[in-house]
């Protein structure tokens, strides 16, 4: 079920993973890590959920 809902983020979220830590025990799928610093922007590819980083956040990869 897709999740319309967007979740934004800041640096101290960083590593990003999904699904998020107070996700329900029924509803936990994979862990996946998710790279949101090329575009401030990603949906994961279990459940849908959008994730965007706050406005004034900055982040670099390594």
């Amino acid at each position: 079920m897709k999740d319309d809902k967007i979740i934004e983020v800041d640096a101290n979220d960083l590593p990003l993973s999904c699904p998020p830590k107070d996700t329900p025990a029924w509803n936990l799928h994979p862990r996946v890590y998710l790279d949101i610093t090329d575009t401030g922007e990603v949906t994961c590819p279990y459940c849908d959920k959008h994730y965007k980083l706050k406005d004034g956040v900055k982040v670099h990869s390594h």
